[in-house]
């Protein structure tokens, strides 16, 4: 897992093949998210399921509301096999804190 502010993530996610991947809870996830995020919710019992399921080869860029989830659910993610992961310090409120684009 690397760390990236707010300016590197948003360059991260421009690249090709890279997911974004909003942790949080759906509730959450509706009230503002990143463009073109997909939502696995950290807490769901099917979190390491729902994940494992996702294709290994890719980039994911994770975030979560402030940064803690994103963090564990980078590490998760690294422990079962995913070999590039990017959160997002600061989450979701240094994104918008910063000026950036969410939709509902």
């Amino acid at each position: 897992m690397i760390n990236l502010g707010a300016p590197k993530f948003s360059e991260k996610i421009a690249e090709p093949d890279v997911v974004v991947l909003d942790v949080r809870t759906p509730e959450e996830f509706n009230s503002g998210h990143i463009p073109s995020a997909i939502n696995i919710d950290i807490y769901s019992d099917y979190f390491k399921a729902d994940i494992s399921a996702l294709d290994k080869s890719k980039s994911y860029a994770v975030y979560c509301r402030s940064g803690k989830r994103s963090v564990d659910a980078s590490h998760e993610m690294d422990l079962i096999g995913f070999k590039s992961t990017f959160n997002l310090t600061g989450g979701i409120i240094e994104w918008v804190d910063s000026g950036r684009e969410t939709v509902n």
